[in-house]
């Protein structure tokens, strides 16, 4: 199955092709701003580099946060337009799971994985994953010197990494870029797709009172 994935969630924008662990093409730019002009484009450009239609993919995925507001709406749009034009089925993927995914996996040995997602706020979403990358939280807000809630000698991995290492002494640095690469959202979503366990491509905006995990009661509404 080939998968076509998005995301403009965070501080970047990227799109890729996928097919049964195979990177058939990919592009992603780091940008705080202007995924809107760049997001389809690259969607473009993978299409053509790996000399593929529509009809010959089999999903569309996307993430669905949290992130960036503008962000979000952005990729969600962008995606479900595409999957309402070609009839595919859009499968969402969290941009925590992203980020953790690309951790390698030498440096998870031994070390919790936290992502840190820049919300442009005091609080900063957080998220904690063994080095199996297994959930071991909740996605939280916290402030920056909260962070030591969820772990204190993690890897830790996502464009809020900086601010949340200086809270944690014990903790080290990721080698990934930090941002949700449109492959591993691409791999993660088939995954997901296969297991039947499929988010919904729905926005994910999370409060401090709000948080919880897609599938789980929330304890308010959303943003």
């Amino acid at each position: 199955m080939i998968v076509l994935a998005m995301d403009s969630s965070t501080s970047a924008c990227s799109a890729a092709l996928w097919a049964d662990g195979t990177v058939l093409a990919r592009r992603l730019s780091p940008m705080a701003r202007g995924q809107s002009e760049a997001l389809l484009p690259m969607v473009a450009e993978v299409m053509a580099e790996a000399g593929l239609s529509f009809a010959d993919l089999g999903l569309l995925a996307v993430t669905v946060g949290p992130g960036a507001f503008t962000g979000l709406r952005i990729g969600l749009a962008a995606a479900r337009g595409l999957a309402l034009a070609t009839g595919l089925p859009l499968v969402g993927v969290t941009t925590t799971e992203a980020v953790a995914a690309g951790v390698p996996e030498t440096e998870r040995q031994g070390r919790a994985v936290l992502v840190a997602i820049e919300s442009r706020r005091d609080e900063k979403w957080l998220q904690l994953f063994d080095s199996a990358l297994v959930p071991l939280s909740e996605i939280r807000a916290l402030c920056p010197e909260q962070a030591a809630q969820l772990a204190t000698d993690a890897v830790v991995a996502g464009d809020a990494a900086p601010v949340i290492l200086s809270f944690l002494p014990g903790a080290v640095a990721a080698s990934s870029s930090g941002f949700a690469d449109a492959a591993l959202v691409a791999a993660l979503a088939a995954g997901r797709w296969n297991r039947g366990d499929s988010l919904p491509p729905e926005p994910l905006y999370l409060r401090d009172a709000d948080v919880t995990l897609p599938g789980r009661p929330a304890t308010g509404g959303p943003e």
